[in-house]
């Protein structure tokens, strides 16, 4: 649960979604390897701030960060699973500070797991919990204009696009227009 807008968000003692056909689970130490091999990956370190390459030393870190926004309330990161095994992607919540109202997701599928629809499904298992669970009455996603594949995600989860301008930001060296994307709760 959130208790106001600009304090920590509360997450349960362990945090397991399912639905769409998915498992959404936090990361445990057993998958620093899948995760590596997840994320060691082109595609994801051109769009995310990932570090590239994604080695056993990048995901211990990442690992320990995503435990850490965890425990201070700024985030929340779930390996998508089909069963609640093998991790297949991931799909995140977070806040960039406990005192930004802003709720984002964000998701990436391995690339060996693309075509199944696994991010569409994950994000709007996610979006549904933040509704809901805990209470966010909007969250949004902030997406790289000419990422086509992350458009066609967000819009198939229900997503759209804010009428906010293009933040203009470099990530990695390479400068981005990203565009804001919204998705408010119905009920």
């Amino acid at each position: 649960m959130i208790s106001d807008n600009t304090t920590r968000l509360t997450f349960a003692a362990q945090v397991r979604l399912t639905g769409e056909g998915l498992v959404l689970r936090e990361w445990t130490d057993a998958d620093l390897p899948v995760m590596a091999e997840l994320f060691d990956d082109p595609d994801i370190a051109y769009w995310t701030p990932l570090a590239s390459p994604f080695d056993a030393a990048a995901a211990r870190a990442y690992l320990a960060r995503a435990r850490q926004a965890r425990a201070d309330g700024t985030g929340l990161r779930l390996a998508i699973t089909a069963d609640g095994a093998l991790p297949l992607g991931e799909v995140l919540l977070f806040r960039k500070n406990p005192d930004d109202p802003a709720v984002s997701l964000g998701y990436t599928v391995g690339s060996a797991h693309r075509g199944q629809r696994l991010g569409s499904r994950a994000l709007r298992l996610l979006t549904d919990y933040a509704h809901h669970d805990l209470g966010l009455p909007r969250v949004t996603l902030g997406i790289a204009t000419e990422n086509a594949a992350s458009t066609a995600v967000a819009r198939s989860a229900g997503y759209h696009p804010t009428d906010e301008p293009p933040l203009d930001v470099v990530t990695k060296g390479r400068p981005q227009a990203i565009r804001t994307w919204a998705h408010d709760c119905r009920n």
